[in-house]
């Protein structure tokens, strides 16, 4: 770690990092505007009077809300009501500055806040409800509530209400991106592009697998990021099966190290970005550069069936041929949709499973396009994923490192 942290000291280090790029020019009034837009009409579509958020990344695209998303993701302490008409209002115990909602005192919806009045507390959320239903003005008694307790579900059908799944508003109004929020995912994407070539550097026998991940993060902090979904980073006898995180394991000449970057980056949005890398100063062998070339083969076919109108289901069936000896451990799915974080929709390889669900891809949609490539029992594998905005005639391809002459040769 010692080489690692003299490096990252030194001035100019620092300062590519801090300073490596200015924040886009945005219209944020207008970025807000289109995602307001977008959750009224799920509202509408679903004939629900509002939808009460839990989920931090749906409040972060409500209301551009960011504070402690983490803690709010197992111990909500926030909550939305967002109606289809009238006021956002944000219940809470304390928020500093609250900036574009109103600002009221909320009910406990967690055992740390809770213990063992939560029963109590959810029949007074249940009244704070069937109230602002009254306030703004509406008899709908449709509401829409993203993951809760049965408490709170159950305290508000007893007073006439009909609950409904609130994550299917949420998710369908992000699946739709707008040109601002293109324009946030490049600008996550970049500062993850520059997170991966400090990783690069860095990568050399000796070093640990928790000490590249550290580059990656640091990156995105120092850039106003928030945080990855996981700390998927493997090198060597781990990268096979995927899935293993960083550990303290050291590189050794000759290995593959794998990565995922499951950012949550500036402005709220993910770049996802996956590769592999060889570690010298032996060459790769002539598998690891096989593994490779199947894998950049597979991300390559499959997102040349990119297109607006094309189905799921359809996708699934057309999708690369993995070799049998790969399937066992093959990636989750093929591809999945991407916003501010992993988003629907998602397509399972065909040798799993029928896909559960099906629709068509749209022109503003960003997809993930997945790889993993290794056998059962073999030490070596392969990850690669390329990140693309879904055109009116294909694809755009957001992902800009490229793959590694060094494996394609």
């Amino acid at each position: 770690m010692t080489a690692i942290c003299d490096a990252m000291v030194n001035d100019d280090d620092w300062s590519d990092l801090a300073q490596f790029h200015p924040m886009p020019e945005i219209d944020h009034q207008r970025l807000h505007s289109y995602r307001s837009n977008r959750l009224k009409n799920e509202l509408v579509k679903a004939d629900a009077a509002l939808c009460i958020m839990f989920n931090p990344i749906s409040m972060r695209y409500a209301v551009n809300y960011r504070n402690y998303a983490l803690f709010q993701s197992h111990i909500p302490t926030t909550y939305l009501f967002y109606p289809q008409q009238g006021p956002v209002v944000a219940f809470g115990a304390y928020e500093p500055d609250p900036q574009g909602f109103e600002l009221r005192h909320g009910r406990p919806v967690t055992y740390f806040d809770g213990g063992d009045v939560l029963v109590a507390a959810a029949e007074a959320l249940a009244d704070d409800v069937v109230n602002f239903l009254s306030e703004i003005g509406t008899d709908n008694r449709r509401v829409a509530v993203e993951y809760v307790t049965p408490a709170i579900t159950q305290a508000l059908e007893r007073r006439g209400l009909e609950v409904i799944d609130g994550v299917m508003i949420s998710e369908h109004a992000r699946v739709i991106k707008s040109a601002d929020e293109i324009a946030c995912m490049r600008w996550s994407i970049a500062v993850a592009e520059l997170g991966i070539s400090k990783l690069k550097q860095a990568i050399k026998p000796g070093v640990s697998e928790l000490q590249l991940w550290a580059l990656l993060n640091y990156t995105s902090l120092a850039n106003n990021g928030d945080w990855h979904d996981g700390r998927m980073l493997a090198s060597g006898p781990r990268i096979n099966p995927w899935l293993q995180e960083a550990s303290p394991r050291k590189l050794e000449s000759g290995d593959l190290v794998g990565f995922d970057t499951d950012m949550v980056g500036p402005m709220g949005y993910f770049a996802d970005i996956s590769r592999t890398f060889h570690c010298g100063p032996a060459k790769p062998t002539l598998r690891q550069k096989q593994l490779y070339r199947l894998a950049v083969e597979e991300i390559t076919f499959n997102m040349n069936l990119v297109k607006p109108g094309i189905g799921l289901r359809e996708f699934q069936q057309l999708a690369w041929p993995v070799p049998e000896e790969f399937q066992a451990n093959a990636y989750t799915c093929v591809a999945h949709a991407v916003g501010m974080c992993d988003e629907y929709p998602q397509i399972k390889h065909i040798f799993r499973m029928e896909n559960p669900y099906d629709c068509q891809l749209e022109a503003g949609m960003v997809m993930c396009i997945e790889s993993y490539i290794g056998a059962q029992g073999e030490r070596d594998g392969v990850k690669l994923e390329q990140q693309v905005l879904v055109t009116d005639t294909g694809y755009e391809l957001l992902t800009n490192y490229p793959f590694e002459p060094d494996l394609l040769e």
